[in-house]
């Protein structure tokens, strides 16, 4: 009798010890337990990246009451780009650089350090920071600027495997290309191409799910001004960068499963269409790119493709939807003729192989930084009176499309969230201006959608961007090398959030912000969305009218997303404030948190 009740506890354990490990591995949605707490589990929320909470506590009848709850610095004052993962009451976040602290999420003492030492000589193709982490199944999986995936103890921070996702680096773009009498021959560059990770890893069936960076990067030069927005982005004719990917790797020893090349090594070259699916129309030269085919028949050895943003998952058909980045080099079209499949696209991939299902080109043969970098989201689209299984993305050039999940058939797309002037049309010598441009419309940015109301809530810009072609002065007889500027104007700029309907495309109401917005948005079932901005600013909205209801001045830029969870019964609100050195904004190192005033 004793061994047969032994043999049943034993059994009983282990059938809980497997359902922990499936709702880690498997599912993201938000978790309750017995201490009445909710969690946020998975960068996107759950797995769909709807980011839009279920809590109500903190609604629109008591926001106003709204109070900082805790706050911690870090010691790390950079871009800080991060969403924190909530699990089982523990906040775990990624800090520039890619240190990770884990907190208790009620009073935001630190239970433990990890330390990143980055590879010597490493060169960091896009900055210090990065976009979050994944915790399943005990373990806390962080992607690193030096393209390596760690995994480390949930409980100790311990590190318990360490694999270099990328090989080696890769060939990058020097100052010596340009002319003599370009100002940005001697300005400071600040990054370029380079193989790092900025993506949050996203966990899904024993998988751990994460792409590299950089790629197609081009130099990004400084602004002298440490409060403007980067200086030129300049793109060089020749043979730098890679093909990006995407790839999974097994959550106990991180060895790789499979992985997907973002630019195929047959028939990158595409259809060299001159118009999409959804009525985009480009101007170009195909006669003299199919002839540049024989030049450069390796293009696709060096083609680009960033993976930017971290997928969504459908899980009744084990499929991955990611967006991809431009093509190298970037902005400068000569080496790479045809439609440089598949950049600038958002991809469909099984995730158990990493096979191919589909992909939907935005931007054929991309001249202007139009990657893919706000996430991917899945919901029911109710649309021409059906519900259709739909995947929506908010673009850099200023729509929100939606295609059919299954096929990726293009079904539609917003109204403009921000201003269009000039869109497509081709760089010049002289300049030619254009917006959005390669800060977007929408950037990394991911948005919040309420599928019941059929809202989308999206945190965007207006930032006009003069785009230039060059060529180097050489000796008689000699060949010029050509290279592609943009640079941002002296209009003004400003950011915009949208509340978009699904059912008509309209824009349902914007408020228009005196700072470029980038970070992103937290919407819930409290009637509120969150969104920060660069000047410090945190604040609330009634996400029914678009009107501020609350605010928080914080000292630092506020760019990323926030979100929401719940400890021992009381509704949180945290976002990481360490501005972002791309947009001028000021940089630091706090975590912020805020909650109602207690009862007691």
């Amino acid at each position: 009798m004793k061994t047969v009740l032994k043999n049943l506890l034993l059994s009983g354990v282990v059938a809980g010890i497997s359902c922990l490990l499936f709702a880690c591995t498997h599912t993201a949605k938000p978790v309750a337990n017995s201490d009445s707490n909710i969690d946020w589990p998975s960068y996107g929320l759950n797995l769909e990246s709807q980011r839009f909470s279920s809590l109500t506590q903190i609604n629109q009848h008591n926001v106003a009451q709204l109070q900082a709850a805790w706050s911690v610095e870090t010691g790390i004052k950079a871009t800080f780009q991060a969403t924190p993962i909530v699990v089982n009451g523990i906040m775990y976040v990624s800090l520039p650089f890619n240190h990770v602290l884990a907190l208790d999420a009620a009073t935001g003492k630190q239970l433990w350090k990890y330390t990143h030492t980055r590879k010597a000589e490493w060169n960091m193709c896009c900055g210090p920071a990065n976009r979050g982490v994944a915790v399943a199944a005990g373990k806390v999986f962080i992607g690193t600027v030096d393209a390596r995936l760690i995994a480390l103890d949930a409980a100790s921070g311990k590190k318990l495997w360490d694999i270099d996702v990328a090989g080696s680096q890769v060939n990058t773009e020097h100052q010596d290309a340009l002319n003599g009498s370009d100002p940005n021959k001697t300005r400071k560059v600040t990054g370029g191409t380079g193989v790092g990770i900025a993506m949050a890893p996203v966990v899904y069936r024993n998988k751990v799910i994460i792409g590299i960076t950089g790629v197609g990067y081009g130099l990004h030069i400084d602004n002298p001004r440490s409060d403007a927005p980067l200086g030129a982005v300049i793109g060089v004719t020749g043979r730098y960068g890679r093909p990006g990917f995407l790839a999974a790797f097994d959550i106990n020893d991180g060895h790789q499963i499979w992985q997907f090349d973002t630019i195929p090594q047959q028939g990158w070259e595409g259809q060299f269409t001159t118009q999409t699916a959804d009525g985009s129309q480009f101007d170009r030269d195909i006669s003299s790119e199919k002839a540049a085919l024989n030049e450069y028949p390796d293009a696709a050895r060096f083609g680009g493709g960033s993976a930017w943003s971290t997928p969504a998952i459908d899980t009744v058909t084990h499929t991955l939807y990611f967006g991809t980045g431009n093509p190298s080099p970037q902005m400068n079209d000569v080496s790479r003729p045809g439609d440089n499949l598949y950049t600038v696209s958002l991809v469909a991939l099984d995730t158990e192989t990493g096979q191919y299902k589909w992909h939907y080109q935005q931007v054929p043969h991309d001249l202007w930084g139009y990657d893919l970098a706000s996430p991917p989201v899945l919901f029911h689209y109710h649309g021409q009176g059906k519900s259709v299984p739909a995947v929506g993305q908010a673009s850099k050039t200023g729509w929100f499309y939606i295609h059919d999940r299954a096929t990726g058939r293009f079904l539609a797309k917003s109204a403009a969230f921000v201003p269009q002037h000039n869109l497509f049309k081709k760089p010049s010598a002289e300049g030619t201006v254009i917006y959005p441009g390669i800060l977007g419309g929408a950037n990394w940015s991911p948005v919040s959608l309420n599928e019941r109301q059929q809202t989308v809530y999206v945190a965007a810009m207006h930032s006009p961007i003069k785009y230039t072609v060059h060529e180097t002065e050489v000796k008689a007889g000699e060949k010029p090398i050509r290279y592609a500027a943009s640079e941002p104007t002296n209009d003004e700029r400003w950011g915009v959030l949208s509340a978009i309907d699904l059912r008509s495309g309209q824009i349902a109401w914007q408020q228009k912000t005196s700072q470029p917005l980038v970070g992103g948005v937290l919407a819930t079932a409290g009637g509120l969305l969150f969104c920060g901005e660069g000047d410090g600013k945190f604040s609330a909205y009634d996400s029914q009218t678009g009107q501020r209801v609350w605010q928080y001045q914080s000292e630092y830029g506020v760019n990323a997303p926030p979100i929401t969870y719940q400890v021992n019964g009381e509704q949180y609100i945290a976002v990481v404030s360490g501005g972002n050195s791309l947009f001028g904004f000021k940089q630091g190192d706090r975590i912020l948190t805020f909650k109602l005033p207690s009862k007691h």
